[in-house]
């Protein structure tokens, strides 16, 4: 493979980085929604908890993420 067909590789991957980002989004909204829906059929009792986990795990998420940046 000479400069040329790297140059070229590397545009062709360059553009499709966003397209996999876009896709990877749409699947995690899907996902959400789904998961939204089957716990608004459930009912208030389960609510409580559900917000408790998320909360918990967003909480985490932002800890852990400190943390990393800060090293």
């Amino acid at each position: 493979m000479d400069a040329s067909e790297t140059l070229a590789v590397d545009a062709f991957l360059g553009m499709l980085v966003p397209l996999w980002q876009v896709v990877i989004g749409l699947l995690v909204l899907v996902t959400v929604a789904v998961s939204a829906r089957k716990l608004l059929l459930r009912g208030p009792s389960r609510m409580g908890g559900a917000l408790l986990l998320v909360g918990s795990a967003v909480v985490g998420l932002a800890v852990v993420s400190y943390l990393l940046q800060s090293l």
